[in-house]
């Protein structure tokens, strides 16, 4: 039996709202700013379904994700269909002309060994990750706004 895993981290981005999500709401430009994702190719037959590669360590990992709620500029919600189990949410708040970016990811990983590892290592390694890769999109997203 799997346990999920939750991590959430966010970033303030001097950007206004329209852009962050925007930026975010185009899937496939997010390995520009994702390190452990290597491409994610939305379906031609349905555009609420992606298809994401992630690599790290040697490790390569693919699933489909399914967009189950899109509300502009303020949330993107998605869930796996196939391959690698997770689940989050990217949530967008409007602080005028800041854009405060939250993600929230959930991930399935086989029972007592996942929270230890979780307990462990791979909870901090996670946060670290995703928060290292919103510095990356704050950095991203600012540089579009100046060109």
């Amino acid at each position: 039996m799997s346990e999920w895993l939750e991590h959430s981290v966010q970033v303030e981005v001097e950007v206004p709202i329209e852009l962050a999500w925007g930026l975010w709401s185009d899937l496939e430009q997010m390995p520009k700013w994702m390190k452990w994702i290597d491409s994610v190719t939305i379906s031609p037959d349905n555009l609420e379904i992606s298809l994401w590669k992630l690599s790290t360590g040697g490790l390569e990992f693919t699933w489909k994700s399914r967009i189950t709620k899109m509300i502009p500029n303020q949330i993107i919600q998605w869930e796996s269909v196939d391959g690698l189990p997770n689940q989050g949410a990217i949530r967008f708040y409007d602080r005028h002309d800041i854009s405060i970016v939250k993600m929230t990811v959930s991930y399935a990983i086989p029972g007592l060994i996942g929270r230890l590892m979780d307990n462990l290592f791979l909870g901090k390694v996670v946060e670290s990750t995703i928060q290292a890769d919103l510095e990356r999109f704050k950095e991203y997203a600012l540089n579009v706004k100046t060109n």
